[in-house]
């Protein structure tokens, strides 16, 4: 009987139950941990002096790779990791910021590539998420979704995390399932984002152990450690002022020794050159030294905090009974980042929009760095160093963007404690490796859609004594620079964008012999490489790599242009908030009218509209009596105060911002007539905020000088935003701003 027999009473009916899905006999829990921009040499483990026992532990429990490879950015990677796939095929050539209408590059996971929670799911497994997302396209992570491409739509259970590439660690845009929340805590009270999500992951965990205790379990917890903002607790950043006093060089050839010694690399490897434009910590002066090493401070505390909290969610596991069949994965999404630039950064903010941010500004703010109202990120060197023995930076597809940290524990099904396995691996990899550890062949479809084949090649092999070598090349390509592996060789070329890609050069490696790139072997072997160079060419159309575009900052004017469409008008009603960046009114480099409907007493107060946070962004409020709009540009603040009082009653409260001659023109309005003008050198040309647009309050971290959430006491009925039409954005400098926060 396939069904159940209905019958007129339950006399002379027969009820049925369809089976229950059985995972796969000995089917272990998994715990992925993804961390996001931690370079090759950065852990413990690796050759590091940041302490990170936790992980530490896990390798000496298990197994380190030494030849793992991401794609060189963060939505990419995690795109390849999700699906098993590479990250063009699937629809994520570059960022989920933008689509710029080609297969490979649509910022979205296709449907036709399923994601590994979703191949999970038939086999009785429960998904739970928690951290950065970053694979569905940012138009689409407003109100209104779709939410078709979120966590819950590809595969997930649970979602507690953010959306976007990064966010404020102390008042992060947080979403729970498919719904924004605020912040449960506050910077005075002790929040940060790394310690949320350990607790929620423990939550999601002992939820799940109670309610199922015999139904396997995926949490993957992609914490927002190291990306910039680099912030973490003040204690921790001041311990490593002394562990890097010595600067990047000394800790660059530090960091290889210790590799030697660990194994993690062949005791020949040589260190390249230092990357184009790093000048020897030698030459930097005594100030320029003290703030590097602080700024260096905050990305290694960041790490170390994390670490702290990956010790919680461990220790959680053991004392669960769960540590024998749960495999544990940690690794990173790509290199250390380039975008601190080669002086870093104490509030990016600042730069991104015009504001130079000098030494003896950043000197000032020392004991500011990694705090709330900082958005910091370490010079070039320091990434450098992170990425030890590697060349260049995440973005690249030389070593050091590509090549990155891998440790997998599982007590139940890896024999091995604290062994080495030193054969190339991809991202794309992960994937096929747990489906072929539990016995899952991919589906031939999912929710109806028809699924393109797994592309990565399982490794489950090496968790056994042997470590055979991948039998596939893979291809490499990130904003026009080009890589590929095979068989032990790697062809590699790095593309400065705006320049023609026949005057790129190729570059021949040998890393079985040459682990670090530092021998260059394409006038020698011209017969390989061009073997290797029509691989790739073969690669790049099979996996929707063409059209080769280095034209970022068009993709990104683009982008926003095609989403806007032809509209100036936005009207949002009380109670709205939480409206990501991406989807708000874009007021860069644009005049703009805000008026606010609003019943006000004399005692009223509060915020109108507030967009951004303590780094960054605008707010129009009143306080004081009076109507207020505040400009803050990388902390620096124009404020414009109303000539007068605002009257009790029904009012229009409103502001105009206009350029002309490089300034922006600031006209306060009651009921549309002039209450206060002001004229200052600061805007918005490139970005607002990482943080969203709220109506009626400014939740999280302040954009002016106001306790959050500062609501509204008066009643607000409605919010209006007008653009100017005859303005447009000057996409050269957008271009750059987004490069720089990714």
């Amino acid at each position: 009987m396939t069904g159940p027999k209905i019958g007129k009473t339950a006399a002379d009916s027969t009820p049925f139950w369809p089976a229950a899905q059985k995972p796969p006999a000995g089917a272990p829990n998994i715990l992925v941990v993804l961390f996001d921009d931690v370079g090759f040499s950065d852990l413990g483990c690796y050759g590091s002096p940041i302490a990170t026992p936790a992980i530490d532990a896990l390798a000496a429990e298990g197994l380190r790779y030494t030849g793992f490879h991401t794609t060189a950015m963060c939505s990419t990677t995690r795109a390849a990791l999700l699906t098993g796939r590479n990250h063009h095929t699937v629809g994520m050539g570059c960022l989920s910021n933008f689509d710029s209408g080609y297969p490979g590059y649509r910022g979205k996971i296709s449907k036709q590539a399923g994601t590994v929670a979703e191949m999970l799911r038939p086999a009785g497994y429960r998904n739970y998420m928690l951290g950065k997302w970053h694979v569905t396209s940012l138009t689409e992570t407003g109100p209104t979704g779709p939410f078709d491409g979120w966590p819950l739509g590809r595969g997930f259970d649970r979602f507690y995390g953010f959306m976007d590439a990064e966010t404020d660690q102390y008042s992060p845009e947080l979403v729970r399932d498919n719904t924004p929340i605020d912040t449960p805590k506050s910077y005075a009270e002790g929040y940060h984002l790394t310690e949320d999500l350990t607790d929620q992951a423990v939550r999601y965990i002992a939820d799940h152990t109670a309610n199922a205790p015999d139904t396997p379990w995926l949490t993957w917890l992609a914490y927002g450690a190291c990306h910039a903002p680099h912030q973490g607790p003040q204690g921790l950043i001041r311990h490593y002022d002394k562990v890097f006093a010595e600067g990047w060089d000394v800790e660059r050839e530090r960091r290889l020794a210790r590799q030697k010694a660990l194994g993690i690399v062949p005791a020949d490897t040589r260190m390249p050159p230092r990357n184009d434009m790093v000048r020897p910590w030698a030459d930097m002066s005594a100030d320029e030294q003290r703030l590097f090493t602080r700024l260096q401070g905050a990305y290694a505390g960041m790490l170390d905090h994390a670490d702290r909290n990956l010790a919680r969610l461990i220790a959680f596991l053991d004392d669960a009974g769960l540590r024998e069949n749960t495999m544990v994965i940690v690794l990173s999404d790509n290199g250390a980042s380039q975008e601190g630039g080669p002086l870093g950064f104490v509030n990016a903010m600042g730069p991104y929009n015009g504001k130079p941010e000098p030494l003896t500004e950043k000197l000032a703010r020392i004991d500011d760095i990694g705090g709330p109202d900082t958005h910091s990120n370490f010079p070039w060197g320091w990434a450098m160093a992170s990425n030890t023995p590697l060349k260049r930076y995440k973005q690249n597809t030389h070593g050091g963007g590509i090549r990155d940290p891998l440790v997998i524990r599982w007590p139940a099904g890896i024999k091995a404690r604290g062994e080495l396995r030193h054969q190339f691996r991809h991202a794309s990899d992960l994937a096929p490796t747990i489906l072929d550890i539990l016995g899952i062949q991919p589906p031939a479809a999912i929710a109806g859609v028809e699924q393109i084949p797994l592309e990565g090649v399982s490794f489950a092999e090496s968790f056994g004594e042997a470590d055979p070598a991948r039998g596939k090349a893979q291809y490499f390509e990130m904003f026009g620079h080009r890589g590929l592996w095979k068989d032990g060789w790697k062809a590699v070329a790095y593309h400065p964008p705006g320049t023609p890609y026949d005057d790129d050069k190729w570059e021949l490696y040998h890393l079985d012999a040459d682990f670090s790139e530092t021998e260059d072997l394409a006038e020698k072997e011209p017969a390989k490489l061009a073997e290797l160079t029509a691989e790739w060419w073969a690669q790049a159309e099979a996996s929707q790599v063409l059209p080769l575009d280095d034209r970022f900052a068009q993709r990104i004017v683009e982008n926003a242009t095609r989403f806007h469409g032809p509209r100036k008008a936005f009207t949002f009603h009380a109670g709205m908030g939480h409206l990501p960046t991406d989807v708000a009114p874009d007021v860069r480099s644009r005049a703009f009218v805000i008026e606010a409907h609003a019943r006000l007493d004399a005692a009223s107060e509060g915020v109108l509209i507030a967009h951004g946070d303590a780094t960054c962004g605008y707010s129009l409020f009143v306080r004081d009596g009076r109507l207020i709009y505040d400009m803050n540009v990388g902390g620096q603040h124009a404020t414009t105060v109303s000539d007068r009082p605002v009257p009790a009653g029904h009012h229009r409260l409103g502001v105009s911002v206009r350029t002309q001659d490089y300034k922006r023109h600031i006209r306060l309005l009651i009921d549309g007539e002039p209450a206060g003008d002001g004229v200052t050198d600061l805007g918005f040309h490139n970005f607002i905020s990482w943080s969203g647009l709220d109506i009626g309050r400014d939740r999280g971290s302040p954009v002016a000088d106001y306790a959050a959430p500062f609501e509204f006491t008066g009643k607000l009925v409605k919010v209006t935003v007008t653009m100017d039409p005859d303005q447009v954005l000057d996409g050269d400098a957008i271009g750059e701003a987004e490069m720089a926060r990714q």
